[in-house]
């Protein structure tokens, strides 16, 4: 049977380090699973005692008369774990990026590049470049302008063309200017600052105020959005209709998250090591990726349906859009083992530069200017 002809849309089983495809076994490296939660036993076992304890799910909404008490408790737990004064969590990630955003959609806002959707209002936000160019443009803007009131949202990194987001620029915004800066951490909260994710990381000022925005359900592997920020909008949202309306996730889930403190920790130890032996038998010419983050993009265009010969997955899809060349990346997690990195190093070998990668990094450079 042709790897081109399997049937990667409708696969009947769990995702995991390998995957059974037609009665063929394939490794599998994509995903957005960091730290290998799905296919933790320990943590399994913390899920199935939150089903016993709070059954399977509560479609009740937030502002029912009846509470179960451990949502408040996930929320205070979150809150001390992540390093913020407050939590709030939602069913996912979209629904709390569009509380948030919403709250604020009568500001004066601005988009950073690559943002995610779940962000957007109405429509893809017009931005430019890089990270870079658009933080000196928006201070200038910022600096510049008789407005002395500001939203900045943005992503804490790219994890398509791996890079973290330097937030330092902030300290150039002179201090009159109020800031209210808007994070989606959703693919480093869990991996980012020994798992407390990007908060920490932004730099403390007078004038701005921070809160970040993440799914669950990536590194952190729960089915639910969380907001991190100070005890005054946090409690503004929980005042929203949106929040108070809505049903919450399944208790099971925030319960495991709550008993998982020591799972994280050990499963993100695992991913470092991985990582380091990855990176260090890689041709780093050819690809593009930072430390500490288990994303790698190569700029081989064939790379994906050569490795599908050899029984590979890798994350591939076109770039920006259906008609874009394909955006190919390998994604470890922490359920992968040195073997099966072996494996991948190994069908990694016949794969050299290419005349289109040279072309991709023009274009790449060309587009930060």
């Amino acid at each position: 049977m042709s790897s081109f002809n399997v049937e990667l849309t409708n696969i009947q089983g769990p995702l995991s380090l390998n995957i059974n495809i037609q009665g063929q076994d394939y490794l599998y490296f994509s995903g957005t699973a960091y730290l290998g939660i799905p296919q933790n036993s320990a943590f399994i076992g913390h899920y199935q005692d939150g089903l016993k304890k709070f059954g399977l799910n509560n479609g009740t909404s937030r502002g029912n008369n009846v509470q179960l008490g451990i949502y408040n408790e996930a929320e205070a737990y979150a809150a001390e774990y992540f390093g913020a004064e407050a939590a709030l969590i939602t069913s996912s990630g979209y629904l709390a990026a569009q509380l948030l955003v919403r709250a604020f959609a009568s500001e004066h806002l601005i988009y950073a590049p690559q943002t995610h959707p779940a962000l957007w209002l109405n429509g893809a936000p017009e931005t430019r470049g890089g990270f870079s160019a658009w933080a000196k443009k928006t201070v200038e803007r910022i600096n510049g302008s008789p407005q002395n009131k500001w939203v900045l949202i943005s992503n804490s990194l790219n994890n398509l063309f791996p890079e973290q987001y330097d937030f330092s620029f902030l300290r150039d915004i002179l201090p009159e200017n109020e800031l209210f800066l808007i994070v989606d951490d959703s693919h480093g909260i869990g991996l980012i600052d020994k798992g407390r994710g990007v908060l920490n990381t932004i730099p403390v000022l007078p004038n701005v105020k921070v809160t970040v925005v993440a799914s669950m359900a990536k590194a952190l592997g729960i089915d639910a959005g969380i907001i991190l920020g100070s005890t005054g909008v946090i409690g503004m949202l929980k005042r929203s209709n949106a929040f108070l309306g809505a049903s919450p996730p399944a208790a099971a889930g925030l319960y495991a998250f709550m008993q998982a403190a020591d799972i994280y920790r050990d499963e993100l130890g695992k991913l470092q090591e991985l990582m380091h032996y990855f990176s260090g038998k890689i041709d780093s010419g050819d690809w593009n990726f930072i430390p500490g983050y288990p994303v790698y993009f190569s700029q081989d265009p064939e790379l994906y349906a050569m490795l599908l010969e050899q029984q590979i997955l890798i994350s591939s899809f076109p770039y920006p859009d259906h008609k874009g060349r394909p955006l190919n990346r390998v994604v470890l997690s922490s359920w992968a083992t040195k073997e099966s990195l072996d494996r991948l190093l190994s069908a990694l070998k016949p794969a050299g530069p290419t005349a289109f990668q040279r072309g991709y990094r023009a274009d790449r450079n060309a587009a930060s200017l």
